[in-house]
This record gives structure tokens, sequence and C-alpha cells, in this order.
């Protein structure tokens, strides 16, 4: 009986190490601010769940691949950014958008999130705004925005290059 015991204990201790070294499924790296911060080019939008050819608008700006190619500026100071669209290809209008940006953890999952600012704006004041999940940043940064389409779970993911 002892040596069962002792048998099992070993396999219970050997189990844990294992599982302990293997890396998490579902999991992303830990991402900070000095990650996020500087210049970024907007550069790919895949989506899940939603037909290639469909019109999604986004940021309640324009339609999703308007975006791709804009400049997003994300300064240290979460306050001073801002997004620019400069195609006009497809009925996009170019534009620039002051926002606030910030990085938060929900369920121990980075998320990016910004607000738009318009002029006199001060972002403690303003109250919605956009959330996704940051999955990587470094000179690659992707953000993942969970949305309904057609009534069923969808995600519209995004591709930044750093500058």
């Amino acid at each position: 009986m002892r040596k069962f015991s002792f048998a099992a204990l070993l396999m219970a201790i050997v189990a844990v190490f294992a599982s302990s070294c293997s890396p998490k499924q579902g999991v992303t790296q830990d991402i900070n601010k000095g990650a996020v911060r500087g210049n970024w080019v907007l550069t790919d939008i895949k989506y899940e769940g939603i037909p290639d050819n469909a019109k999604v608008t986004v940021f309640d700006e324009a339609n999703a691949k308007c975006f791709i190619g804009s400049q997003w500026i994300l300064p240290d100071n979460f306050a001073g950014g801002s997004y620019t669209i400069s195609s006009t290809e497809n009925g996009c209008s170019p534009v620039t958008q002051k926002i606030a940006w910030s990085l938060t953890k929900s369920g121990g999952v980075s998320m990016f999130g910004f607000k738009k600012l318009y002029s006199g704006d001060k972002a403690k004041n303003v109250t919605t705004g956009y959330r996704m999940e940051i999955t990587g940043a470094g000179s690659t940064m992707t953000w993942r925005a969970s949305v309904n389409f057609e009534d069923k779970a969808a995600a519209i993911i995004y591709t930044l290059q750093r500058q």
C-alpha cells in the first residue's frame, strides 16, 4: 500500500510540474503602456464570422476598409492621440480624429480602448468609447474587437505596424 501512495504522489507532482511549464491556451501576453505608445499604421483588417465583402462601419466613423493605411498616434500621456484616415477610395473620406487611449485588464485580458475627443472635450468627461482585446504589441500590434453580426458572435481583427 505504501508503494502505491508514493507512486501516486510522484505522478501528481510530475503532472503539476508538467502543466505549469506548458504554454497556456488563450492567454495573451501582458501588454504595457510602453509597448503600445508610439506611431502606428493600420495595415490589415480581417473578419471572423463576417463575410469579407460585408460593409462594416467601425468606430462610428467609416467602413472598416477605409481604416487600412490609417495613421494612429498614441503618445505617452494617453490624451493627445489621434488617428488619420487618408484614403479616398471606395467612398472613404479623409479625417483626423483626436482620441484619448487607455490600457486596462478585464478578466486577465489586456484591453486597448479609446474615446473620441471633439473641440472642448476633456477625456474624463467623455463616457463613450471603444474597447478591444490587444493580443500583441511590439513591432506589430493586434486588436480583436468582438461584435455581433446578424445576431451572431463575430470579430474584427486589426493589425497595426509600428512606424
